[in-house]
């Protein structure tokens, strides 16, 4: 690419079919990435993508590998490696976008929670693209139902993220049994030195691209924080969007089950709202980003996967009903308002046990985040007075009131009353569910949270006293942590690892924040975040590992003798070497002796290793 000239999708080399695809949905200029990276794809050579989320790296690979793909031939030759279910089921749609004008293409999206049998069917009726997360990719290459014989193209899509969840030794696992011909592409936007090992360990020669991040100061955006607790958030939000004038509205919480809850009840208070999470198809979400942009929808409810991308002018709002785990989830949710040079507002809803993750937010984006400071009862009477007065005004403008002038005439003179007594009563019945005079206890405001600071002599004291009540923690998460029990042990099987990467892809919660674990005979002890939302704890009951329900529950001793994580290395890395697997890396020349250690995987494939339980 000529560095002045910014090329256009036709001047790439893409097929005609894939190209006519690209041109169906609209696409004219390549990203900064894309424009980079396609060119490399198509000559075959291995890629090392360095950018961040939202820079259109799926396209970057799905375009250039669909080209390479014969579909006469009826297994997979495209894998891609994802870390969770929601980004496997979007990128596996944006293949069949862009494959619309391929014959008898099929794509298959593979992750733990759904049916192995489902996944299977599929595989035997022949797929050329496999999508899926390092688990349930890795249990189907070891039931050797997975055929990886015809393979181009591997792709690690978001290998940080996948780092980051525990995934590493499953992702080198699967790399020592691909073919040592294909072609490897790795993304991440950053490289922590277990990637780079991967980087040097499998990737021949590889073609880098660096997407520099876009400077993003979010000095357009006003971020201010409420200090409430879980069992008041609904009402706060009610509150919240009963005295903001906005336009447009992203809601974020942590689980998919959530948005779709929070959707319903703020539908049934009169608000315009969705749910956008990755269960829905894509021709859903699009339905539903559009309505957002036309104005048919205030309110979008969405995960942070689901909401990836999304470019809507008018949203004015982002709220923060559950704080992310990480820093780097925050910043996306405040990009997603202040569009287009736009001022933007991002209010985060936190609890009083959140205030150190809420102050790591403020340290790392190196942002001041303001208190949010509610309206007096006085104040949110005058508002509501208004808004009342605005409507009286409304109807005598545009209302033929005869009857009614006539109706409350008659009662007046029935009854003796002043027409002024008639007016105020019905005044006070029109009210309904929201008096216009709001008396007692306001809404919770932020000084609870300002004297625990100013108390807790820099959080020492006061951490010290609370970790002290749940038991001693090996590792600092940085956040409060409470132990739970599970219902799966040693006896079933079960790994830490195992449980890291259940929990980790079922409630999307970081590795990071998976504290100590404990593995006994018939159940296990693990610590998460005690500020945990109950429909993850919901979502983590009917999680299965082994072929057990975690039914998890507060472990009624306190944690007590929770121990060491089994060895799993700090960085994602989970306590097995390298020596042990039987086979050799993709470092250094290709053609040169890579025969030696491949097991029975036969010619061009690595050693595969049977010692491992599949993960159900």
């Amino acid at each position: 690419m000529t560095e002045n000239v910014t090329p256009k999708f036709v001047d790439l080399g893409l097929t005609p079919a894939v190209l006519e695809a690209v041109q169906h949905v609209g696409y004219e200029t390549p990203s900064p990435i894309q424009a980079e990276c396609i060119p490399h794809i198509l000559n075959g050579d291995d890629i090392l993508g360095i950018a961040q989320t939202g820079t259109g790296k799926t396209a970057a690979f799905a375009l250039p590998t669909l080209c390479h793909l014969d579909p006469s031939i009826n297994s997979p030759q495209i894998l891609v490696l994802a870390p969770t279910r929601e980004l496997a089921i979007q990128v596996a749609e944006a293949f069949t976008t862009y494959a619309e004008k391929l014959d008898g293409f099929h794509v298959l999206p593979i992750y733990g929670g759904q049916d192995f049998r489902t996944q299977l069917r599929a595989l035997k009726r022949g797929v050329h693209v496999v999508v899926g997360t390092p688990g349930r990719v890795m249990d189907h290459m070891r039931r050797e139902t997975l055929d990886l014989s015809n393979l181009k193209t591997v792709v690690l899509d978001e290998a940080d993220e996948m780092l980051r969840m525990g995934f590493i030794d499953d992702v080198e696992w699967i790399m020592e049994h691909v073919p040592s011909e294909a072609q490897i592409a790795l993304f991440s936007a950053t490289m922590p030195a277990p990637i780079l090992k991967v980087t040097k360990q499998y990737l021949k020669n590889p073609k880098e691209v660096r997407i520099k991040p876009k400077t993003a100061s979010h000095s357009n955006i006003t971020q201010q924080y409420w200090i409430v607790n879980n069992n008041q958030k609904l009402d706060v939000l009610t509150r919240l969007l009963e005295l903001t004038e906005f336009d447009g509205m992203i809601i974020f919480t942590k689980t998919r089950q959530a948005t779709s809850e929070l959707a319903d009840k703020l539908s049934a208070r009169g608000h315009a709202a969705a749910a956008l999470n990755g269960d829905m198809n894509q021709s859903h979400r699009e339905q539903c980003i559009e309505s957002l942009k036309s104005g048919r929808l205030d309110i979008i409810i969405a995960t942070d996967v689901a909401a990836r991308g999304i470019d809507v002018e008018r949203v004015s709002h982002v709220i923060n009903y559950d704080l992310p785990y990480d820093v780097e989830s925050y910043v996306h949710r405040v990009g997603r308002t202040g569009r287009a040079g736009r001022k933007g507002n991002a209010i985060l809803f936190a609890t009083p046990r959140e205030r150190r993750l809420l102050k790591t937010i403020e340290r790392e984006t190196k942002q001041t985040i303001l208190p949010y400071e509610p309206p007096t009862n006085e104040e949110v009477t005058q508002l509501r007075v208004a808004a009342f007065k605005e409507r009286i005004a409304d109807v005598i403008g545009g209302q033929d009131l005869d009857f009614f002038t006539n109706l409350v005439n008659e009662y007046a003179e029935e009854h003796g009353q002043e027409l002024g007594e008639v007016a105020a009563a019905l005044a006070f019945m029109a009210q309904q569910e929201a008096p216009l005079q709001v008396t007692g206890k306001g809404m919770p405001g932020n000084n609870k949270f300002e004297d625990r600071n100013s108390r807790d002599r820099n959080g020492r004291d006061r951490d010290r006293g609370e970790r002290g009540e749940r038991g001693g923690r090996g590792r600092d998460t940085g956040v409060p942590m409470q132990a739970y029990r599970i219902e799966v042990g040693r006896e079933h099987g079960v790994t830490p690892k195992d449980i890291v990467g259940a929990i980790a892809n079922e409630a999307n919660i970081s590795s990071k924040f998976i504290g100590n674990i404990k593995l006994m005979p018939n159940f296990s002890v693990v610590e998460l975040p005690a500020d945990m939302p109950t429909e993850t704890a919901e979502q983590l009951k009917k999680t299965r590992v082994r072929n057990q329900q975690l039914d998890i529950k507060v472990d009624p001793r306190g944690g007590q003798g929770v121990g060491e994580r089994g060895g799993r290395r700090d960085g994602g890395g989970r306590g097995r070497g390298r020596d042990d697997r039987g086979g050799r890396g993709r470092g250094g020349n290709r053609d040169g002796n890579r025969e030696g250690n491949r097991g029975r995987g036969g010619e061009g494939h690595r050693g595969r290793r049977n010692d491992r339980k599949p993960r159900d």
